[in-house]
């Protein structure tokens, strides 16, 4: 993507395409026809198992009000006793605060690309793929990568989160 094409696409969108050409990344931002704001609808829409869905989750750490991004596979449920234990107590983020902190609407937050820097988990059931699929910051935008490149681009740990 470049010039006119990227200047066309939602802010949000601009910025995550931004980091993926400026990290190398060979995947642009795809966009969708229909909105995708659960990992089964961007599943469908791609035509793959909802499992190949990096889902972003946003939680709110207690103790100092900063914005947590848990990436997981879309056929997992996150469990927070696990994400307390690694990062500190959290609690659910509403909608105010993930626009606020991310830049992002729920449905569209993206792994990468965020307004201010979260604390961000991997969760290793991600690894059980060859190609994943994420939110690339709008509900009908999203990217293609390898777990792995989460990794990369995030510096974010792996870890058990499910």
């Amino acid at each position: 993507m470049c010039g006119s094409e990227l200047h066309s696409l939602p802010e949000g969108v601009q910025r995550v395409s931004r980091v993926l050409q400026d990290t190398g990344h060979p995947h642009s931002p795809r966009m969708l026809d229909d909105a995708c704001r659960t990992a089964q609808q961007a599943a469908d829409a791609l035509g793959i198992s909802v499992g190949q869905i990096a889902k972003s989750i946003i939680f709110r750490r207690k103790s100092d009000g900063v914005a947590v991004l848990v990436i997981t596979s879309g056929d997992k449920r996150v469990d927070e006793k696990k994400v307390d234990a690694l990062i500190g107590k959290t609690g659910r983020a509403d909608a105010e605060f993930v626009k606020a902190r991310t830049g992002f609407t729920i449905g569209g937050v993206s792994p990468v690309g965020h307004a201010t820097k979260p604390v961000v988990l991997i969760d290793r059931e991600l690894f059980r793929f060859d190609e994943i699929w994420a939110a690339a910051g709008h509900p009908h935008a999203v990217f293609q990568l390898k777990p792995q490149d989460l990794e990369t681009l995030t510096g974010a740990p792996v870890a058990d989160v499910v």
